[in-house]
C-alpha cells in the first residue's frame, strides 16, 4: 500500500489539498505547494481568510444539520484531516452520527486514519473515490449509510474544480437523486464576483500551475447548479455571513466564496 501511494503522489506539481493544507498552517505539503500557495496569497490577500472561513462554515453548517436531526453525512472532497472534522462536529451533537468521507487524493488517503476516529456510538468510513464517479461513491457509501433515510451531502470548496457547468450539475444531481426527500446539501463554491480584480488574477495563476483547474462562478451560476433545492436562511451568501455564531474570531465580513445549506423537497 505504501509503495502504491507513493507512486500516485506527484510532488513535482502543486495539488489543491496540499496547497489548502499550507494555507491552513499544516505540514502535509511540499515545497512546490508552498511556493504556489505563497504566490497566490501575495496576489490575493483574501485567500487565507477564505480557507479559514470555509472550515468555520463547515463546522457551523454541520452543527446546524445535526441539530435538525440529520445523523448521516456524505462528505466528498474531504481534503487533508483538519480538526474538527465532519464526524467530530456531528457526533458532538448526535453521538450516533455516521459519516462517509470520499476523496481521490493519495495524500489524503495516506492520512485517512485520522478520519476514522468515530465515537463508539457512531461510525465513519473513507472511500478512495473521485467526485466524477458519483455512482461508485453512492454504491460504496451504502455500506455505512442508509440511503433510504435523509443524508446530508457536504461539498466544501469542491464544485469549482468541475469546470463545465453541465457536468457539475449532472454530478450534483446524480448524488441528490439517490437520496430521499428531506436530505440536505451543504456547500461552498469559489467566486471571482467578490473580492475585487486580484481574485481573478489569483485564479489565473492557479490554473496555470496546479493540477486541478478551477472555475469560479458568480452567484447566479451557483444558484443554477442547485436549482430545485430549498435554501435555508440566509440563502446563498459569503461564508462569514452564514449564521455567524461569534466563533469566527477575526473573520472578515466577506470572502470570495459562496456558501449555502439547502434541503431536498
Amino acid at each position: 500500500m505504501a509503495g502504491e501511494l507513493s507512486d500516485r503522489i506527484d510532488s513535482t506539481r502543486p495539488h489543491s489539498a496540499r496547497v489548502w493544507d499550507h494555507w491552513l498552517g499544516g505540514k502535509d505539503n511540499y515545497e512546490v505547494d508552498r511556493e504556489l500557495g505563497d504566490q497566490i496569497a501575495a496576489a490575493n490577500p483574501h485567500v487565507v481568510a477564505m480557507v479559514r472561513a470555509d472550515r468555520t462554515f463547515m463546522r457551523r453548517s454541520v452543527t446546524f444539520l445535526a441539530e435538525q436531526g440529520v445523523d448521516q453525512f456524505l462528505d466528498i472532497g474531504t481534503g487533508l484531516p483538519t480538526e474538527p472534522n465532519v464526524h467530530q462536529v456531528a457526533q458532538a451533537v448526535l453521538p450516533g452520527a455516521r459519516v462517509v468521507y470520499a476523496d481521490n487524493d493519495p495524500v489524503v488517503l495516506a492520512h485517512a486514519r485520522a478520519l476514522l476516529s468515530s465515537g463508539p456510538n457512531g461510525a465513519t468510513a473513507y472511500l478512495d473515490a473521485d467526485l466524477r464517479e458519483p455512482g461508485r461513491i453512492l454504491a460504496d457509501a451504502a455500506a455505512t449509510l442508509d440511503l433510504g433515510r435523509p443524508v446530508a451531502i457536504t461539498l466544501m470548496s469542491l464544485m469549482h474544480f468541475v469546470t463545465d457547468a453541465g457536468d457539475a450539475r449532472a454530478i450534483l444531481w446524480r448524488l441528490l437523486d439517490a437520496v430521499p426527500s428531506g436530505s440536505w446539501l451543504a456547500f461552498t463554491h469559489a467566486t471571482a464576483e467578490l473580492g475585487g480584480p486580484r481574485v481573478r488574477e489569483a485564479f489565473r495563476m492557479w490554473n496555470e500551475n496546479a493540477v486541478q483547474k478551477a472555475r469560479p462562478r458568480d452567484r447566479d451560476e451557483v444558484l443554477a447548479l442547485i436549482d430545485g433545492l430549498d435554501l435555508v436562511e440566509p440563502g446563498l451568501v459569503s461564508p462569514p455571513q452564514w449564521r455567524p455564531d461569534g466563533d469566527g474570531t477575526g473573520e472578515p465580513r466577506e470572502v470570495p466564496m459562496w456558501a449555502g445549506v439547502a434541503r431536498k423537497p
